[in-house]
């Protein structure tokens, strides 16, 4: 009996042991994963944000800490197709279930050649939330864009003082597709509009050379509303299809 404890013992231990080696062994899962940011153009000189933080928080509940590229960025330097890298890392985790921005307080809007501080709600100031629900595969660099529309974020309060309370969409680019075009004459300040048949918008502002980009368009059938400043006339373009991974072009659009 003494000798079957010995031998027990040991083929427990040595079970044990190789259990543990198993552990050590099993591959730890990598999923790269950036956040970008990119901007709809507005009526201002430029819009400058404080990025001081990125976190985003997994599927298991963990909140984890991006590597950041921390500065104070000119929203207006990425319209129309420009974006620019915020935060990367590699997370161990297959899903994503929100991103948090962190704005530091030295946000400012540009009116008019003279420089406003923005303020910002005290329920933004511990950073905003977005909700985003993302499947990750493991070894393919995964990339969000946040889109921010600075025409909703800004606000005018009066007295010379604006607030910000960013309106950002998350953009997932293997999931969507893109409308650009061009617009004669340039120089002519126009809002251009896609709306779906359930009535659910996305909007830019052609820049100075006429050029204009809606990007991380869901894929389906628009209706494009170009509405420039008077004296011109608003333009409608009906039946315009989007698809995955595909820039619908438009134009030259003569207003």
């Amino acid at each position: 009996m003494k000798h079957f404890k010995i031998i027990f013992g040991t083929i427990l231990l040595v079970a044990v042991a190789m259990m543990n080696a198993c552990k050590k062994d099993s591959p730890v899962e990598n999923y790269p994963y950036e956040v970008r940011m990119t901007d709809a153009p507005g009526k201002y000189d430029a819009v400058f944000v404080d990025v001081i933080g990125v976190e985003v928080t997994a599927g298991d509940g963990k909140i984890v800490a991006l590597n950041i590229h921390s500065g104070i960025y000119n929203l207006l330097n990425f319209t129309n197709g420009l974006d620019t890298l915020i935060a990367t890392s590699t997370l161990h985790s297959a899903s994503v279930e929100q991103i948090r921005l962190i704005l530091g307080p030295n946000n400012s809007v540009v009116v008019k050649g003279i420089s406003y501080p923005l303020t910002t709600p005290s329920a933004e100031q511990s950073g905003l939330k977005l909700q985003v629900h993302q499947s990750l595969q493991a070894g393919v660099l995964y990339s969000v864009l946040l889109d921010f529309d600075v025409n909703k974020s800004i606000t005018e309060t009066g007295n010379g003082t604006y607030k910000l309370k960013p309106v950002i969409r998350t953009i997932e680019k293997a999931f969507s597709g893109s409308i650009n075009g061009f617009i004669e004459p340039a120089n002519s300040y126009v809002m251009v509009t896609a709306v779906a048949s359930n009535n659910v918008s996305f909007t830019t502002i052609a820049n100075q050379d006429g050029y204009f980009l809606l990007s991380g368009i869901p894929t389906g059938t628009y209706t494009v509303i170009l509405n420039p400043d008077a004296p011109l006339n608003s333009i409608t373009i009906t039946d315009v299809k989007v698809s995955i991974g595909v820039t619908t072009q438009l134009g030259p659009i003569r207003l």
